[in-house]
């Protein structure tokens, strides 16, 4: 019996490369192919869908893990597997939280997209032990406690210490002082070129 696939991918080059890739396993037929995760659930309404391959980021800013949450609310059977080629270190967890089977990087690690989707199809939760390690800096972006993601996520979105200190629970001198931590760790002399740093390598992703 053929697993019915819908691929969710906003770049046209690569959701053509899945589609290339699907169709030569002989036991896989692509259903559908579309690049906003907004409507994967229109998706699943009109088609008998197995298996979900999902973008993390999608067209039009649409969060593959938010949509991946609302299918699994209502087609609890189909089987989903999020991809994403950035390193943004909260996103395995957030997937794990909607309800996702497996989770795959489609530029690191060793597994292939062929082995992800038969053990998942078989009922198997394939996830990574942890997202790929980038420097920030002259730190390596293992090095930071979630604390000092919690910190960095917020200054990304550019909110004020005392804006901060509220979201986080924390008080105004305890957010200074992971900040100092977090500059001393990467060697950078400001916020801005912390930010900067994060924003272009995609550790810290807050919209997905």
């Amino acid at each position: 019996m053929k697993v019915n696939v819908l691929i969710v991918e906003d770049s046209r080059v690569s959701r053509e490369a899945f589609e290339r890739k699907i169709t030569s396993f002989p036991e896989y037929s692509v259903i559908a192919s579309i690049e906003n995760a907004a409507n994967a659930e229109i998706a699943c309404m009109s088609n008998k869908i197995d298996l979900i391959l999902m973008d993390v980021c999608t067209a039009d800013d649409e969060s593959g893990i938010r949509a991946a949450a609302r299918v699994k609310k209502n087609y609890p059977r189909v089987r989903i597997i999020l991809m994403t080629s950035m390193p943004e270190h909260s996103f395995i967890k957030k997937a794990q939280d909607s309800g996702c089977d497996s989770f795959w990087y489609k530029e690191y690690g060793n597994i292939s997209l062929r082995e992800v989707c038969e053990r998942t199809m078989r009922g198997e939760k394939v996830w990574p032990e942890s997202s790929p390690v980038i420097m920030i800096g002259q730190a390596k972006s293992s090095e930071f406690t979630d604390r000092e993601f919690a910190v960095i996520r917020e200054l990304v979105r550019g909110v004020r210490y005392e804006e901060m200190a509220d979201t986080l629970h924390l008080s105004i001198n305890t957010v200074k002082y992971h900040v100092k931590n977090i500059l001393q760790k990467t060697g950078f002399r400001s916020t801005i070129q912390l930010v900067a740093e994060v924003v272009e390598k995609r550790l810290v992703l807050p919209k997905y």
